[in-house]
């Protein structure tokens, strides 16, 4: 699968939050590469360690777990004849500890009757390694106790230290006036009396520091020379038995290396397993049954990453069997804009991908097919590196899609014929689809084009659904509903705020395409809202529209003038697509329905297809604005106005030749 499905369906982030709830370094590691597992026995496997780590947690509690981080970094220096240090013995102490606890801790969970528990089994206690540290350091020092060697040296460094000390102190007592403290100072690890320095000369020693204003000489006196000497040789003496001592240890570490690196592996795959649980835990998920039929099936299920207060659950199918209309293998999603179809597509697509990877599914309940594959069309996917267009880059991802998809494949694809003319889109969007029939693959798509709604009616293996709209509040409910196909409720919320009857009737006469519809009935009529807001929600939910209040017939048929419709005035601000170039209108659209406009200085005539509106005239300039100030030259606007007092054959005024834009 695409790294950029991943991104698209989110999955990445899934796997951020996945790794948060990992200690060690290497289980973070393997999480980050966590992908869909393409064999139906090896994600079943993973689903089940999932769902057994959740059970015990939810039994027995948290395990005790530790980060291996710090013991595989300790590991590594053996082996190349390099001691270890007090403070890297700790680590290994610890972590034979951590894993003590955690052999408790699954001897426990025996009890829960989970597969898992037994893995406990494969951890070595490692006893003697652990006291042997014990004996010999706490605390990040050898202690005394490591040895009877270590133990007599110390006691001879004490004893020889305190008679050191005793001297120099009667010292110091006795002239205190030479010196600048009335205490024994240590400089290099020997004992110093601090003297003034205009009595340096008064006493009998080597001068071991100065202070760093120079008033102060720390100097050894000449008559603990030599017990001096003989304290330096127990300190060498002492320091050889403690690397003695730290090297044996070493040693014994590398001994027992092997079961050291078994327990390593078996507390990671712990680790591993037990973050999957905590991720179910806190979205409240489930396993969902894997199956090798082309079956998705979600009931309550919940997008991870909107928060618990703001998701509405989503119950969805795909792949059952439906009466008349056989195997469903493709769902055709419509309703308004920001309503939850693209956030239904990633839900599907995201439990697919969660499903095959192991993990639990935020639902009631689940089941979820294996995909070899899963191809997603979403959002612009505007490539400014290959200089492509929003409709450009749809469409080779979806050659791609054609190219690549089987019957082993999902395919998700947003606002299908989106990005381009309106017709045309359609038209792409059902020869689309009707490819992709025929690879059999399983399909959820969502638009806003009425007829791929007929599409999806008319052809076998196809299912409308719609997001459900609240009529009486105006508010999208972000609810799917299968079988049901959806409406725009532009019209009805036109009607809702005041607009006119009969605009609302020629708007549904134009917009589909109907003259005579004498036949038809209003989809936008008011008089329900009338009934209690409950009954009204319901209905709002269940239909596909209110039809109570007949469109009056028209009886003639008119030949529409091409611009009638075309509203744009001398003045507007436009954009321009699909470039998204900013001009102004300097002349209206002509018969071809092409509008003059200029673009940074340079006149253009566009489409109106390709014109919408910014800003209008009206808004940016005063009542008879003299337009001529920004579409003219300053010799044109001269010639102008003297041809306006009278005929001059001296005077030219020079027009500019329109160019051809996007038509």
């Amino acid at each position: 699968m695409k790294q950029e499905t991943f991104e698209l369906l989110e999955f990445n982030k899934i796997l951020y939050m996945l790794s948060e709830y990992a200690l060690s370094e290497r289980s973070k590691i393997k999480i980050k590469a966590l992908k869909p597992f393409m064999d139906e026995s090896e994600v079943i496997r993973e689903m089940q360690e999932t769902t057994q780590g959740k059970k015990i947690i939810e039994s027995i509690g948290n395990p005790h777990m530790g980060s291996t981080t710090q013991i595989e970094k300790v590991i590594a220096l053996l082996g190349k004849d390099i001691m270890l240090l007090p403070e890297q013995f700790n680590e290994v102490k610890q972590f034979i500890t951590t894993c003590r606890r955690m052999k408790q801790y699954l001897k426990r969970a025996e009890s829960t009757a989970q597969e898992i528990a037994f893995y406990g089994n494969s951890i070595h206690e490692l006893g003697v390694l652990e006291e042997e540290i014990e004996n010999a350091i706490r605390g990040g020092i050898v202690q005394d106790r490591a040895s009877s060697a270590l133990a007599n040296t110390r006691k001879k460094i004490d004893r020889l230290g305190e008679e050191i000390k005793s001297k120099i102190e009667s010292l110091l007592r006795g002239n205190s006036g030479y010196f600048s403290e009335s205490f024994v100072v240590t400089r290099n690890g020997r004992y110093t009396l601090p003297v003034k320095k205009e009595y340096k000369g008064q006493v009998n020693g080597t001068v071991i520091d100065t202070s760093k204003s120079g008033g102060t000489y720390f100097i050894e006196p000449s008559v603990i020379s030599k017990k001096q000497e003989a304290l330096s040789t127990l300190h060498i003496e002492e320091d050889n038995e403690v690397r003695r001592i730290l090297y044996t240890l070493t040693a014994l570490v590398e001994e027992y290396l092997p079961l050291i690196k078994v327990n390593i592996e078996a507390m990671e795959t712990l680790d591993f397993i037990f973050a999957k649980a905590k991720l179910s835990l806190s979205m409240k998920g489930v396993p969902p049954q894997i199956t090798t039929d082309r079956v998705i099936k979600i009931k309550g299920g919940k997008h991870p990453l909107i928060p618990e207060g703001e998701a509405v659950p989503l119950d969805f199918y795909l792949g059952d069997s439906i009466k008349e209309k056989g195997f469903v293998r493709g769902i055709v999603i419509t309703g308004p804009n920001t309503g939850g179809k693209t956030v239904t597509l990633k839900t599907v697509g995201l439990f697919s991908l969660m499903a095959q990877s192991g993990l639990h599914i935020p639902a009631e309940e689940a089941s979820v097919c294996m995909n070899n594959d899963i191809h997603c069309d979403i959002g612009d996917g505007q490539s400014i590196a290959e200089n492509l267009s929003t409709f450009s880059s749809h469409m080779k991802n979806i050659i791609h899609i054609l190219n690549t998809a089987d019957d082993q494949s999902l395919v998700l694809l947003d606002e299908l014929g989106s990005g381009t003319d309106p017709a045309e889109g359609m038209g792409l969007a059902i020869a689309i689809l009707e490819e992709i029939a025929k690879k059999k693959c399983l399909l959820v798509a969502t638009t806003h084009y009425p007829e791929i709604k007929e599409f999806a009616k008319n052809t076998q293996g196809f299912i409308n659904a719609r997001m459900a709209f609240d009529r009486k509040n105006l508010l999208p409910l972000y609810q799917l509903e299968i079988g049901e196909e959806g409406e725009s409720c532009a019209l009805y919320i036109a009607k809702r705020l005041g607009l006119e009857q009969k605009i609302i009737e020629r708007a549904y006469a134009v917009a589909y395409r109907k003259e005579d519809v004498v036949e038809k009935k209003s989809h936008y009529d008011l008089n329900n809202l009338k009934k209690s807001s409950e009954a009204q929600l319901s209905n709002a939910q269940k239909s596909h529209s209110i039809i109570t209040q007949p469109i009056k017939k028209q009886t003639k048929t008119k030949k529409l003038d091409p611009t009638k419709n075309i509203h744009f005035n001398i003045g507007d601000s436009v954009t321009v697509y699909p470039q998204k170039e900013v001009g102004i209108v300097y002349k209206e659209a002509n018969e071809k329905g092409e509008i003059g406009i200029q673009i940074k200085k340079e006149k253009k005539l566009v489409n109106h297809k390709f014109v919408k509106l910014l800003i209008s005239a009206s808004e940016l300039y005063p009542p008879n604005y003299d337009f001529s100030i920004i579409f003219d030259s300053a010799d044109n606007r001269k010639a102008r106005k003297s041809m306006t007092k009278k005929h001059d054959p001296n005077v030219t005024i020079v027009l500019e030749e329109n160019k051809k834009g996007i038509e």
